[in-house]
C-alpha cells in the first residue's frame, strides 16, 4: 500500500458525508452571514466544495507562494456546489493518484514574499490542509444550516434530525431521530 491510499480512502468515505451536508444549502440563503467578518453561507458552502482539488493541487506546488488577500467567491445555487464539489473530488482523487511514496515524504514548503512561513512533510500537510481543514468547514457549515432549521444529515452518527442506526434506516433513507 501507497502512503495516499489511506488518504484517498478517506477522501472517498467523507465524500459521502460532506455531499450530504452540501445538498441541504438553501439557496435563498447563500448570501446569509452569521458575522460581518464571516463568510456567506454560499462562500463557506463553495470553500467546502472546492477543497478538495485545490489542496491537492497546492500539494503539488513547492514552495506554494501564498496570496497576499484570500478572497472566496459566493455560490450562485446548489446545484453550482455539487457540480463544482464533483469535480473537485474527480481533480483531487486524479493528483492523488500520482503521489508516490517519496513525493509525499518529502517536505513542502509555503512562503510569504518569498520567505519561508510552512514547512512540513507533504503527508502531514494533506492531513491537516486538505482533511482537517475540510472537517473544520464542513462543521461550521452544518452551524450555519442549524441557524437556518436546516435538518441536518448525519456525518459520523445520529442528529437531532437524522438517525442512520435507528429502525426503519436503511437503502439510503436515514430514519428521523426522536427528539
Amino acid at each position: 500500500m501507497r502512503l495516499v491510499d489511506p488518504f484517498l480512502m478517506e477522501l472517498e468515505q467523507e465524500s459521502k458525508s460532506t455531499r450530504r451536508v452540501l445538498e441541504r444549502v438553501p439557496e435563498n440563503k447563500l448570501a446569509w452571514k452569521p458575522h460581518p467578518k464571516s463568510f456567506s453561507m454560499g462562500q463557506l458552502a463553495l470553500h467546502v466544495a472546492r477543497l478538495p482539488d485545490t489542496m491537492a493541487g497546492l500539494a503539488m506546488q513547492d514552495p506554494f507562494e501564498t496570496p497576499p488577500v484570500f478572497n472566496q467567491a459566493e455560490a450562485t445555487s446548489r446545484q453550482e456546489l455539487l457540480d463544482v464539489y464533483e469535480a473537485s473530488l474527480a481533480g483531487a482523487q486524479e493528483k492523488l493518484g500520482k503521489f508516490d511514496d517519496p513525493f509525499m515524504m518529502a517536505t513542502w514548503h509555503a512562503t510569504r514574499n518569498g520567505i519561508e512561513v510552512i514547512a512540513m512533510p507533504r503527508i502531514a500537510m494533506l492531513r491537516a490542509l486538505m482533511l482537517n481543514h475540510w472537517y473544520h468547514h464542513r462543521g461550521q457549515l452544518l452551524v450555519y444550516l442549524r441557524m437556518h432549521d436546516v435538518p441536518l444529515p448525519s456525518v459520523y452518527g445520529p442528529t437531532a434530525d437524522e438517525n442512520p442506526f435507528a429502525a426503519g434506516a436503511g437503502a439510503g433513507k436515514p430514519a428521523m431521530a426522536a427528539n
